[in-house]
């Protein structure tokens, strides 16, 4: 059994507190009686009421107050192998995780804004799979297509230049990989986002293009930064700049955004070239080129489909709240010799 809305489970130790609450009124009702008047004549009047009634209604309120709870943490049992189906696209997204996306010409920094932005393109993408690839000097899949979108945006968290060791843009490995991480015998409905700044890319950019549009892939691409340049910060573990990153010679190395390869790469394969904005809304763009083409039906199991039980611990819940309304204080009959006899001491 598990719960849907666990938070509510919390309220459960407010039931002591109900519970002294009641005990309280029940010892405080009789302190006023004995302070009320002489303790025979007060004796004689409430001689029908039931002490025990009361802690049976006291109990049936604290009892079904918990079920009541229970209730609004909606109990789940009986769960299910479900097989989803969707129409959409499969996606994969490559990042450029090598020290160059740590140039501050976007703020706080180019990685920083590369995740952001994927993590709002993620929340666009409805029934598309979507996988993940991280690259710098080399390239590997971080999340193979999946259409549950969440476990992607794990992925997207931890993307980082330490998660890649070798250091360099391999652009044309990034393209070889994640072409190789769509089904094989399909040839529609694939699409490659290239979030980079393109420079200093290594191996043969223009082949690893021609091989994925070949196979009918088409790459989007996503330039981060300024074609002026940025030098690239240093930092140490409290986050201080401790330096720029240097050449060979000492000298401090400066990373520019090279748009002419990302444009080259985007044409290439029927795709488009857009600069990223702080807003992100070049993601915005490349969704809607997405959502214009021709769909697919996409299918994936998950193990989900849990059953509402509320309704269980609701229905005790209203059942006891009602026996205790039905329950007086005093029996009848007691409550009909304490009229007559009031009734006999007035007269």
């Amino acid at each position: 059994m598990r719960f849907a809305a666990p938070v509510y489970l919390w309220l459960l130790l407010g039931l002591p507190v109900l519970a002294g609450l009641y005990a309280w009124i029940l010892v405080r009702r009789r302190r006023v009686l004995a302070a009320f008047g002489e303790r025979p004549l007060m004796i004689r009047l409430v001689r029908g009421a039931s002490t025990e009634r009361r802690i049976i209604k006291a109990g049936l309120v604290i009892v079904a107050s918990g079920f009541l709870i229970l209730a609004l943490a909606r109990p789940q049992w009986g769960s299910k192998l479900e097989t989803v189906t969707r129409r959409g696209v499969d996606v994969i997204i490559a990042v450029d995780t090598s020290l160059s996306m740590l140039a501050e010409d976007v703020k706080p920094n180019r990685l920083i804004q590369a995740r952001a932005a994927v993590a709002g393109f993620l929340d666009l993408l409805r029934g598309d799979r979507v996988g993940l690839v991280a690259f710098a000097g080399a390239a590997y899949v971080a999340c193979p297509l999946t259409i549950d979108h969440g476990a992607a945006a794990l992925f997207v968290d931890v993307l980082d230049p330490d998660l890649v060791p070798v250091q360099g843009t391999a652009i044309a490995e990034a393209i070889q990989v994640a072409h190789r991480a769509f089904p094989e015998g399909e040839r529609r409905n694939r699409v490659i986002v290239l979030i980079t700044d393109g420079e200093d890319h290594e191996g043969d950019v223009e082949a690893a293009t021609r091989a994925a549009a070949g196979d009918g892939v088409v790459i989007h691409t996503v330039g981060l930064g300024s074609p002026a340049g940025e030098p690239i910060p240093l930092r140490n573990s409290r986050g201080e700049v401790t330096g720029y990153k240097e050449d060979r010679d000492a000298r401090k190395v400066t990373s520019r955004l090279d748009e002419a390869t990302l444009e080259a790469i985007a044409a290439g394969t029927g795709g488009r070239y857009f600069r990223s904005t702080p807003e992100g809304l070049e993601l915005e763009r490349v969704y809607e080129e997405i959502a214009a083409m021709e769909q697919k039906s996409v299918s994936g199991r998950l193990l989900t489909a849990y059953e509402d039980r509320y309704q269980i611990p609701l229905a005790v819940a209203v059942i006891l709240f009602g026996i205790e309304a039905a329950i007086g204080e005093r029996p009848r009959k007691g409550r009909d010799e304490v009229r007559d006899r009031v009734e006999a001491e007035a007269a």
